[in-house]
């Protein structure tokens, strides 16, 4: 059964088409990349999967349940949204930490927050902390941050912000975790060092959509590519199968760039 499930979504802004019936599967333990070039529509996906962006029509489902359907319109309450988003982890490009907080602070921030809802909080306030930090703690150091649990987000290199905030979007324990072009602001060394994290996870299993232009990596580390062109899945499947045979002149186009160097 597919833990995730996308049908025939569209997204418009104004009057722009952005995604045109976008549809695709997901398996648990699956490592989806979705390639192309800037402007195809790739993180406007992922922010929809998201909730930061409404689709204008479609259907997501995860783990067998509807999460959007467009042929129910009814408003979502921001805490229905909310609930929704926990089926996703999302890590941006540009890391989004909070300058005033810690590494480990960070990484223990939404989960508080998460935690302040629960009727029990006040009560058992000390031990869920408790709880929180020793998770926190656990994917600081899976993230090879032992050391650095209390810095500051500016006394960190940016691939340790970058991991960071990976341990912040795993300490939610998402069904799949989202990174939306998560080495765009890195240079080539720190690059490194977050593919290395992120292919650790992929051998771990954990679900995972990336939108990417690291396209050994998508090769490499992928158990399925999407390439997107102009708002269309234009074509989707194994590495091997988009990366090496083609179907689209479009794809082979792309793929030119990458294969010559």
């Amino acid at each position: 059964m597919a833990i995730l499930e996308v049908e025939h979504i569209c997204k418009s802004f104004e009057k722009t088409e952005v995604l045109k019936d976008i549809s695709f599967s997901l398996e648990e333990g699956q490592v989806l990349s979705i390639i192309g070039s800037s402007g195809s529509g790739k993180t406007t996906l992922l922010r929809c999967l998201n909730f930061l962006e409404r689709p204008d029509s479609g259907v997501i489902r995860v783990c067998g349940e509807t999460l959007y359907d467009s042929r129910n319109p009814s408003p979502m309450q921001e805490s229905e949204i909310r609930k929704k988003r926990l089926h996703f982890g999302l890590v941006f490009q540009s890391f989004n930490l909070f300058p005033q907080y810690t590494a480990l602070e960070n990484v223990m921030l939404a989960k508080e927050l998460l935690a302040r809802e629960q009727p029990d909080y006040k009560a058992r306030k000390k031990e869920i902390q408790g709880e929180i930090r020793t998770l926190a703690e656990e994917f600081l150091r899976q993230m090879g941050l032992s050391d650095r649990m209390g810095s500051y987000p500016h006394q960190l290199s940016g691939g340790q912000c970058q991991r960071v905030a990976i341990a912040r979007a795993l300490a939610l324990k998402p069904d799949i975790l989202c990174f939306d072009e998560p080495t765009s602001a890195l240079d080539p060394e720190l690059t490194g060092e977050v593919l290395r994290v992120m292919k650790e996870l992929a051998d771990q299993k954990t679900t995972m959509i990336i939108v990417t232009h690291e396209m050994a990596f998508a090769r490499d580390v992928a158990s399925h590519v999407i390439f997107m062109d102009d708002g269309y899945i234009l074509e989707q499947g194994t590495p091997k199968q988009v990366f090496e045979h083609s179907h689209e002149e479009r794809t082979r186009q792309f793929l030119s760039r990458f294969t010559q160097g």
